[in-house]
């Protein structure tokens, strides 16, 4: 089905979902709330599951025929019995360790998945008034004022990087692999961020490469990847592939996880 989808249409329907999902999260973020922790030993609040509800609801109203892949519900043991040529993959709160300790590097993440590729993308920063969205061929970046409500929309582009090539790299999950590959950058400067911040900041043009070389799983990086890829950039796993996104035979959780990758704006990274 999600081949034959109107790609704008079904993007401005994401848009609102976005928004609300994001200014339930900033209002847990400013009066706080109780943090929990997963059997992955990783933190969850009410605010993930309260904009997972709103999103899924969404969704389920908006494209009732497309299945949902979604961070919590993953974590409770909910999944679709299979997967088709298209389906949703949801992260209602990208960065909880961030917004734990209350840092603004987190994001609402909903996307698109058609034929493996991430196809469309929406990533809401609420503390920094951002949301980004992607589809093929056009990528945009919005202020959103107080209320989350759109005060500005402008196109992006990646650049080609200058002089000074600018990386980012996980605030929360840096690895050892990463740091070795980070030393043979003498020359660039580099930018510890949280959440699919980092593909934003590419698809924007004010950095150009993300090295991951750690655990992630799909509902992390989709929306962040459908913005930069709709930019102009790219995500490749260290074979050059482009990264895909689906699991082959029934959907578990484990089927889900990343390799590692290396999203860039569309130019080789010079490693030294």
């Amino acid at each position: 089905m999600g081949d034959t989808l109107d790609y704008a249409e079904a993007l401005a329907r994401l848009e609102p979902m976005a928004l609300e999902a994001g200014r339930v999260v900033l209002d847990a973020y400013r009066d706080g709330c109780a943090v929990e922790t997963k059997a992955d030993e990783s933190p969850v609040t009410w605010a993930d599951r309260e904009a997972e509800r709103i999103i899924l609801a969404g969704l389920r109203h908006e494209f009732p025929q497309i299945p949902i892949v979604a961070e919590e519900e993953v974590s409770a043991g909910l999944m679709p019995q299979a997967l088709d040529n298209a389906f949703f993959l949801v992260d209602p709160l990208d960065g909880t360790r961030e917004f734990v300790n209350r840092s603004e590097d987190f994001t609402v993440n909903i996307a698109l998945i058609v034929g493996g590729d991430p196809v469309l993308g929406a990533v809401y920063a609420p503390a920094r008034h951002k949301l980004y969205l992607g589809r093929p061929g056009h990528c945009e970046a919005i202020r959103t004022s107080e209320t989350h409500t759109v005060e500005g929309r402008r196109e992006l582009k990646t650049q080609p990087p200058g002089p000074t090539p600018i990386v980012v790299a996980s605030r929360s999950h840096r690895t050892i692999e990463t740091n070795d590959y980070l030393a043979r950058l003498p020359q660039a400067e580099i930018f510890s961020v949280g959440s699919s911040l980092k593909f934003c900041m590419i698809a924007a043009g004010t950095a150009d490469f993300y090295p991951r070389f750690g655990p992630t799983m799909q509902w992390d990086t989709a929306a962040g990847d459908a913005v930069l890829r709709a930019a102009g950039g790219r995500t490749r796993t260290l074979d050059g592939e482009p990264l895909r996104y689906g699991c082959a035979g029934r959907p578990r959780a484990e089927a889900f996880a990343n390799p590692w990758f290396i999203s860039d704006c569309g130019v080789d990274v010079p490693v030294g």
